[in-house]
């Protein structure tokens, strides 16, 4: 069976910095027409920086839609069109100043594919180097210091729900566990 929609119509709703929104009149298998409101980014990078004695290096920042602190893996916004290994590696070093020995894909995910066509990409980052932090000018967090096992824990107690961060430590938990086997 084809589950397919199909576009009959695209309306551009809104353009932000970091977002678009268009609401889509679409066709359904069944022949029935409905509406399909979806934003569009152009994607992100997050890395799980891990040093030598299984820290990872995490950053935490006010969440402005979520109004308050959150405790998350480094991560930034793709620009349209660039190659992810390279925002990756940029964001890595724009937010915590390290730079890796090793930069390994450990795949990607679709957050909310109900209404959005964002995809987030996640590297680890093994063999740290330490630099210096350069944040862009609207980007205030601080870098801090975790046991893998206490991050996994800490996942476990619903002390981290960000979705980049539950994948990526979990992806970087299992990768580390069968790299010692």
């Amino acid at each position: 069976m084809d589950m397919t929609e199909k576009t009959i119509r695209s309306e551009d709703i809104f353009e932000g910095r970091v977002i678009r929104v268009k609401k889509d009149t679409v066709k359904l298998p069944n022949g029935n027409i409905s509406t399909r409101e979806v934003v569009e980014h152009p994607g992100g990078v997050a890395i799980v920086p891990i040093d030598s004695e299984g820290n990872v290096y995490m950053v935490r920042q006010y969440r402005y839609p979520l109004k308050r602190l959150c405790l998350e893996i480094p991560a930034g916004k793709l620009n349209y069109g660039e190659d992810h290994r390279e925002c990756g590696l940029r964001e890595l070093s724009e937010e915590t100043g390290m730079e890796p020995g090793s930069f390994d894909y450990l795949g990607v995910f679709c957050p909310s594919p109900g209404f959005c066509q964002e995809l987030i990409h996640i590297y680890l980052a093994t063999g740290l180097r330490a630099g210096k932090a350069h944040l862009d000018e609207d980007e205030f967090l601080e870098v801090e210091k975790y046991p893998l096992s206490e991050l996994i824990q800490m996942i476990q107690d619903g002390k981290i729900q960000d979705g980049k961060t539950v994948i990526g430590l979990l992806l970087a938990k299992e990768v580390l566990q069968k790299d010692k086997q």
